[in-house]
């Protein structure tokens, strides 16, 4: 599970990037129950902070990146960002925003693994991350669809020293990975791998991605709103055994996303 003592590897913020800030702060709203809080509408900045019970669940910004698709950037804890970019290109990745303090609150960086996935680093200082997670409205789970597990594997566990284990899917649907933090116990599992055809992956041109997983009280209801506010749904809803009900949605800018009803343990 995701905890927010975030610890070095763990999942600690994410943003999401549209073309429409103010449109995505309804949708997303609507789906999952979230405030939005403006930080600024201009030129040079507009976006904000999305709330859950007024805890910070989640940031949005304007996408300004050319030929960049909509969608949402998931950053993992790090004690040093530096040390990380290294290690990121030591291992066959590219740094797509060289690390950057972000005033006192944290230092930052954003990088692609070698198959082109996107994902970010954040080096807490006077903030270390979201407020809330694994309660409905807030992030629960991240997940790398990937043409080449193995190499994900590789790649990530250099980076994060992570570990894996493996699953068999039911119904012959593959194997899934299991990711868990450098030194903790698998009940602190926070993600997982699958692995998936490159066309299967047309979303990003055939290039991995990783996309969250937002925990809700009611998976039939939040895709019901997703469908009424102009999103769509690429799977579900349906039952997971073990796991929940869920659907993996986009957004109205096509930004992808799950929801999932967690099982009761």
């Amino acid at each position: 599970m995701i905890t927010t003592d975030f610890v070095p590897g763990s999942p600690c913020w994410l943003d999401l990037g549209a073309p429409d800030v103010p449109a995505a702060a309804a949708f997303y709203g609507a789906v999952l129950g979230w405030d939005y809080e403006s930080m600024g509408e201009g030129e040079e900045m507009e976006g904000g902070m999305f709330r859950k019970d007024d805890k910070i669940v989640a940031g949005l910004g304007k996408l300004t990146e050319k030929g960049a698709r909509p969608a949402w950037m998931i950053y993992y804890c790090v004690a040093d960002a530096d040390a990380t970019t290294q290690a990121v290109e030591s291992a066959g990745g590219m740094v797509r925003v060289a690390p950057r303090d972000l005033d006192e609150w944290g230092r930052m960086a954003q990088y692609s693994d070698p198959l082109g996935g996107q994902f970010a680093v954040w080096q807490p200082g006077q903030n270390k991350g979201v407020d809330l997670v694994d309660q409905p409205g807030s992030l629960s789970w991240t997940e790398l669809y990937t043409s080449d597990v193995a190499a994900a594997k590789d790649f990530y566990g250099r980076i994060f020293g992570w570990h894996f284990s493996d699953m068999e899917l039911p119904g012959g649907g593959g194997t899934y990975s299991l990711i868990t933090p450098a030194g903790q116990p698998e009940e602190r599992m926070h993600g997982g791998l699958m692995q998936l055809r490159k066309e299967d992956l047309a979303l990003a041109d055939g290039k991995p991605y990783w996309h969250p997983v937002f925990a809700v009280a009611d998976c039939d209801a939040a895709v019901a709103q997703v469908n009424e506010k102009g999103g769509n749904v690429q799977m579900g809803p349906e039952d997971a055994e073990g796991v929940g009900r869920l659907a993996v949605c986009l957004d109205p800018s096509n930004a992808d996303f799950v929801v999932l009803a967690p099982s009761e343990s």
